[in-house]
């Protein structure tokens, strides 16, 4: 286990650009999508501050306005633990 966030390994491991036209992530989901990864992945978690800043500066991704989808076991472990439901 790392003792620093790891916001690349994240980005390549949960995150693809949306194809289609439409809204992407916003901040809620986007940070949620990060804490499942932080947990599958066994990763520090880190604030939803430094996610976002680390998204802009590195790779220039508003939390607010993107096109971005989730993908991988983080995104099915974000789903279930959103909606309990439908399990």
């Amino acid at each position: 286990m790392t003792s620093t966030p790891d916001f690349d390994r994240f980005l390549y491991e949960a995150i693809a650009a949306d194809r289609e036209a439409g809204a992407g992530l916003g901040p809620d989901s986007l940070y949620g999508l990060y804490t499942s990864w932080c947990m599958v992945s066994h990763s520090p978690i880190a604030s939803p501050g430094a996610l976002f800043t680390a998204l802009k500066e590195r790779h220039g991704i508003s939390p607010s306005s993107n096109r971005l989808a989730m993908t991988g076991p983080a995104a099915t472990d974000y789903i279930l633990a959103s909606a309990p439901n439908l399990v």
